[in-house]
């Protein structure tokens, strides 16, 4: 009995420690399981390829209540984990087109076109050919059959935009290039007012020459091909074709001379020029129908006010924008046309009692003219008092 009973009061404590360790080891496993579940949990993960498609808010807003599936609450997780990697690695690149400094370079396309592109199809395969020039006319449907013969005068090396003023464009498709055409309407617009709009330099920036022509040009003498040969043999940025010298009012230096290709120079009334190679003499073309390099279009694209919608004084200010200009600006008369003064756009104008629209519109034309030449002039010497600034503070000590 002796012996029994020293047994019994040894074994209470040996139990007493095996439970305490069981306790430990359960509460240390737990604890390592715990720790390891949302890990395992991520398995179940659905593809990222079918998280679009689930509406996320929705489902999150249903489980309000802190029961949303294991799947959203990964799906935050990983969202979260992009996030900090993203404000680390914030992208920003200085060299970028202005607004776009945060996107990597190589995604951007600084620049477009007027290229046509299929519906379908691979895109690399959607063009088989890029017009390496651009041709703009704006135009009313009465002045279609005019139109039509200018067309027919540029190759399919050339991009068709018409700009309709009248708000008739699908009647424009009776001829068949006009339904690969570019057509933008807007009434009662000039072409300097679309230029600006819709010839910014980064869209036309594929095109090595623009054509910004009006409406009432006679083409029986002019080949568009040919005319860009000569543009390209005198080194010419700016350039409009000769005028038929017995047709309509005209400069001297845009009159047509029947013994050269090319000219660049003109004599005029005596007192009209100050300087031989400044306009109306030299470095000078004409509104009605310009043709502008590449580059040179960037710089006159900029010189447009948006205001201004008439475009007079344009041609006397063309030469800021090549240099030297007396030599890159000129005439080509082996290539000529003839203005046939038709002033159509001007009876888009109001009505006054007493006066027909176009009074209206060409006193605005006149208007326009003094108010870009008062521009220009106050510009400039605004920018050389300032250079002039700078130089004197440059050089005080």
């Amino acid at each position: 009995m002796g012996i029994s009973s020293r047994s019994s009061s040894n074994r209470k404590p040996s139990d007493s420690m095996r439970l305490i360790v069981t306790t430990f080891v359960g509460i240390v496993f737990g604890f390592f399981i715990g720790v390891s579940f949302p890990a395992l949990t991520t398995k179940l993960n659905l593809p990222s390829s079918l998280l679009p498609a689930i509406d996320i808010s929705y489902i999150q807003e249903k489980y309000a209540g802190g029961n949303a599936p294991s799947f959203v609450k990964n799906n935050n997780s990983i969202s979260s984990k992009h996030r900090l990697i993203n404000d680390t690695f914030k992208i920003w690149v200085p060299s970028n087109p202005r607004g776009a400094e945060r996107l990597p370079p190589e995604i951007i396309e600084a620049e477009t076109d007027f290229y046509l592109r299929r519906l379908w199809g691979q895109p690399s395969e959607d063009l088989t050919s890029k017009p390496k020039y651009l041709v703009t006319f704006t135009v009313g449907y009465n002045q279609r059959y005019n139109i039509d013969a200018n067309v027919k005068k540029f190759s399919e090396n050339f991009t068709i935009v018409l700009f309709h003023y009248d708000g008739h464009t699908t009647e424009w498709d009776e001829f068949e290039w006009s339904k690969r055409a570019i057509h933008v309407s807007v009434r009662k617009q000039t072409k300097w007012w679309y230029a600006k709009r819709f010839l910014h330099p980064d869209i036309v920036a594929p095109y090595d020459y623009i054509f910004i022509w009006d409406e009432d040009l006679g083409v029986e003498h002019f080949n568009a091909e040919e005319y860009l040969k000569l543009v390209k043999k005198h080194g010419l940025e700016i350039s409009q074709p000769g005028l038929e010298p017995n047709k309509g009012l005209t400069w001297q230096m845009t009159k047509r001379r029947g013994d050269r290709e090319v000219h660049k120079e003109t004599e005029e009334k005596p007192g009209w020029c100050a300087d031989p190679h400044l306009p109306p003499c030299a470095a000078f073309v004409e509104i009605m129908a310009p043709v502008f390099s590449r580059d040179a279009w960037r710089c006159v694209w900029h010189m447009i006010q948006n205001d201004l919608v008439h475009g007079w004084g344009l041609d006397f200010a063309l030469r800021k924008c090549v240099e030297p200009a007396h030599e890159k600006i000129g005439v080509v008369d082996s290539q000529w046309i003839i203005h046939q003064s038709v002033p159509s756009l001007g009876n888009q104008g109001e009505s006054q009692p007493g006066k027909a629209p176009w009074h209206g519109v060409r006193e605005r034309c006149k208007r326009e003219w003094t108010m870009f030449q008062s521009r220009l002039a106050n510009a400039e010497d605004a920018y050389y008092r300032a250079v002039g600034g700078d130089m004197f503070n440059s050089t005080t000590p």
